[in-house]
Order: C-alpha cells, then sequence, then structure tokens
C-alpha cells in the first residue's frame, strides 16, 4: 500500500479545488436559471414552450457541468454508469437549444428541418453512451455534427430572422458561443483543452433568457388584451339578449343560454309581447367564439327589422334569410320562430333547419318539424308556417342543438329521445324550476360542455 505525502495530498486537492470551483458555481448558476425559467413557466396563465426550452436547456447544460466537475470524482475513479451519464447529458443538450430556436421562429422553415435533423442525431449518441460507455469516435462525431448544426443555425437567422435587437443579441451570444465550443474542441485535439465554452454559454443563457422574457411578456400583454376584448364581446353580446319576460296575462317564458366560451353563436328573442301575443325566436351560429358571436349580433339586427312580420312565421324567416345573405362568410345560422295568439288560441311556428320545437300537453310531447334550409346561404330558400291550436295549460321548449348533442363518457349524445322524456318529467314543475332542471341534466349527462345551450319554455295559461 502507497502512503501519499500529506503535504501533497493537500496540495492536490487545493489545486482540483481551484481548478473545479468556478465550473461548479457556473454549473449551479446555469441549473438556477433554468429552474427558474421552469417556475415561471408553471406560473404562466398558457403553456409557454419558450421557457420551457430555455428551462430544459439550461438544466440540462447546469447539472452536466455540475457532475463532470465534481471533487469527488478527482479524488476517487469516478462510478462508470455516472461517467455514461455525463456523457449522455452533453449529448441532450442541443435538443432543447434548436427547438427553443424554433419556437421563436428565427430560422423559417430550415429551423423546423434542422430541428428535426438534430434531436434524433442527438438522441441516438446519447442512447449509444448509456449502452455502450463513452467512445471517442462518439464524441469525434457529437463535436462535428453539433458545430455544424449551430453555423447553419446562425446562417438561418441572419437569412430568415428580420434584423431586431433580439436576432442581433442572439447573434452575438451564439457567434461567441460558437466560436468558444470551437476553440475547445481543437485544443482538446492537441492536448491542452482549457474548457472556455461553460463562460460564453453563460453569455448565450443570458440573451436567451431575455429574448424569451420579451417574447413572454408581449404574450402576456396580448393575452391580457384579448382577455379585456373578451369580456367587452361578452357584455355586449349579453346586452343584445332579453333580460327577462314582459309580463303577460297569457303567456309566461323563462330562458337559459349557457355558453360554452366566453361568447358565443346562440341567440334568442322575443320580438312580440303583450297580454295576448308572443313571438319568440332562437337561432345558433355555425363555429364558436367571436366570429359566431358577431353573426349572432347581426341575427339580432336582421330579426328586428322583420318585427311587423311577427305574426307571419315563414315570411319573417325569409326576410332574415335574405339581410343575411351575403354577409356571413359562409357560416349558416339555424332558427325557429313560435308566433302565439291567445285571442285566436293558435300558434304558428316555422324554422329554418333547426331542432323540432316540442309541444307538451296533457303529458304527452309532440314534436313540430316545419323546416327549411339554413339562413345566410341559399336565396332560393322557402320557409312554410304550420298552425297549431292551443289550450290552457301546453309548455312549448324550443332550444339549440346542443342540448341533443351533448356526449357523456360513453360517447353516446343525450338525443332526442331523452330530451322529449325529460321534458315530460318536467311538466309539474314552475316553469323557471322546469329550465333550470332541463339545463342541469344536460350538463351532468355531458362529459364536457362541447357546445352552447340554450333552452326557451313557454307557459300559456289563459
Amino acid at each position: 500500500m502507497v502512503l501519499l505525502d500529506p503535504q501533497f495530498a493537500r496540495s492536490y486537492v487545493l489545486r482540483v479545488f481551484n481548478h473545479a470551483q468556478v465550473y461548479l458555481f457556473l454549473g449551479a448558476a446555469i441549473t438556477t436559471i433554468g429552474l427558474l425559467s421552469a417556475f415561471f413557466s408553471l406560473l404562466q396563465r398558457r403553456f409557454d414552450p419558450l421557457l420551457l426550452w430555455l428551462a430544459l436547456f439550461a438544466v440540462l447544460y447546469g447539472v452536466r457541468l455540475g457532475l463532470r466537475y465534481q471533487l469527488l470524482w478527482e479524488l476517487q475513479p469516478r462510478p462508470e454508469a455516472l461517467q455514461r451519464i455525463v456523457v449522455a447529458l452533453l449529448f441532450l443538450v442541443p435538443i432543447p437549444a434548436f427547438f427553443f430556436f424554433r419556437t421563436l421562429d428565427l430560422l423559417g422553415r430550415g429551423g423546423r428541418i434542422l430541428s428535426n435533423i438534430v434531436w434524433p442525431v442527438s438522441l441516438g449518441l446519447a442512447l449509444a453512451t448509456l449502452l455502450l460507455g463513452p467512445q471517442h469516435m462518439v464524441h469525434v462525431i457529437n463535436n462535428a455534427f453539433i458545430n455544424t448544426a449551430f453555423l447553419v443555425a446562425v446562417l438561418l437567422i441572419i437569412r430568415t430572422a428580420r434584423s431586431s435587437p433580439d436576432t442581433t443579441l442572439l447573434r452575438g451570444g451564439l457567434f461567441l458561443f460558437i466560436a468558444c465550443t470551437i476553440f475547445d474542441n481543437i485544443t482538446a485535439l492537441v492536448g491542452h483543452y482549457y474548457n472556455v465554452s461553460p463562460f460564453s454559454f453563460v453569455i448565450l443563457l443570458t440573451a436567451l433568457g431575455v429574448v424569451a422574457g420579451r417574447k413572454t411578456l408581449f404574450s402576456e400583454q396580448q393575452l391580457t388584451v384579448l382577455h379585456s376584448e373578451l369580456e367587452i364581446a361578452r357584455q355586449i353580446q349579453t346586452s343584445i339578449l332579453p333580460l327577462s319576460f314582459p309580463e303577460s296575462k297569457s303567456f309566461r317564458v323563462a330562458a337559459r343560454y349557457l355558453s360554452m366560451t366566453a361568447v358565443a353563436g346562440d341567440f334568442y328573442d322575443f320580438l312580440l309581447t303583450n297580454d295576448f301575443e308572443v313571438g319568440l325566436l332562437i337561432a345558433d351560429v355555425s363555429g364558436h367564439g367571436i366570429p359566431a358571436a358577431l353573426i349572432g349580433s347581426m341575427v339580432k339586427m336582421a330579426a328586428t327589422s322583420q318585427r311587423a312580420k311577427a305574426d307571419n312565421p315563414s315570411d319573417l324567416l325569409n326576410g332574415m334569410n335574405i339581410a343575411l345573405l351575403g354577409n356571413t362568410q359562409r357560416q349558416f345560422v339555424t332558427a325557429a320562430y313560435v308566433y302565439l295568439n291567445a285571442s285566436l288560441k293558435e300558434l304558428r311556428y316555422s324554422a329554418a333547419a333547426h331542432p323540432p320545437m316540442l309541444l307538451l300537453r296533457n303529458g304527452e310531447v309532440k314534436e313540430f318539424a316545419e323546416n327549411g334550409l339554413m339562413l345566410a346561404l341559399f336565396a332560393s330558400a322557402t320557409y312554410a308556417t304550420v298552425t297549431q291550436p292551443i289550450q290552457p295549460g301546453d309548455r312549448l321548449v324550443l332550444y339549440t342543438d346542443g342540448l341533443i348533442e351533448a356526449m357523456n363518457i360513453h360517447q353516446e349524445e343525450f338525443g332526442s329521445v331523452r330530451l322529449n322524456a325529460l321534458v315530460r318529467d318536467t311538466g309539474n314543475r314552475p316553469l323557471s324550476e322546469a329550465a333550470d332542471h332541463i339545463v342541469s341534466t344536460v350538463q351532468r349527462w355531458s362529459v364536457a360542455q362541447t357546445d352552447d345551450l340554450t333552452v326557451l319554455l313557454c307557459d300559456y295559461r289563459i
């Protein structure tokens, strides 16, 4: 057994520590930056891939640097399994870097191709190292491949990206990092390895962090503006819906409206209301969100312009169709309109590709499906009116297809049969309670709300 001179041992430990401490510090600092990026990514109101790729880039590089210069490895043999992990981490580092550039769209179409080349090659080299152990030839291949890939990235940034403070900053950071990496590779080949690339990596990481921070802040500002605009749109849409049904001696109406998103394409209105007459309109614009809501506002104006025809459902729908033609960007509208007259004791009903109206009388449900073509698409569309006697105690139900198309966990639609049974079961409930029960039952059935839900209930009293 050979005993080392204590003075020599102390001198060796100090020399190792002095050499490694700066890299240990850099590794810890870089890893911390990566973890902070990941933390801020989790705090975002929406997923931010920029911060995620930046976090992975920094953590992989920092952990690998810290493990490589771990003091214990210098004082005793490094475990082979850990040595494989350290080298494999080196090969994995470029993957999040190139996905970061791709997410920033700095490299154009070439960046997509380049990142799709880099990640499988880097992953393959890492897996080969984990399985076979560190190989000199694998190192040579990796150095040549990654240096070439970074040079191509710089050329793509120069060629593709518009000049801006962000691209200028990234170009400088990349140039410096690539120059230092090439310098390290060359010096390693001649036996005088300096390892200056970690210092340039800190500068590159700072540049990437600044750019990612600016992009994230800009995205957050845009998201805030979008939320504000959506709230305004929601308030405007809510304002075009009737707040409540006016008092009437003959009719009572309850409406329930649940949008899938902040704004929706469903719409309803009371076009005629007095003690002896009522006109109820319900409509559903194809699609969802702001486009559907904007067309919903157009439906409101089209319906208002046809109030003079409120006692003739087919004429009213025909007038709405003419008013909407050519103004909905090929989106269409389904609609149903019913006019009720207590003096004549009759209803008149017409629809445009809308789900059937339901009439509940004496515990039995009857469907009315007097349908023409959807609104806003066909100039030749025509509509017919069906007339039906009414009697006190009748309950009418108008709804949009979100109710019958609601899916449960087994991908079964709620369907018209279940809806008819549900309406029949609510016959003894007060009008408002019946409306709530219908909507809540559909919500319990549905695994998730995938469409707007709107229902109108009207009771004919005396």
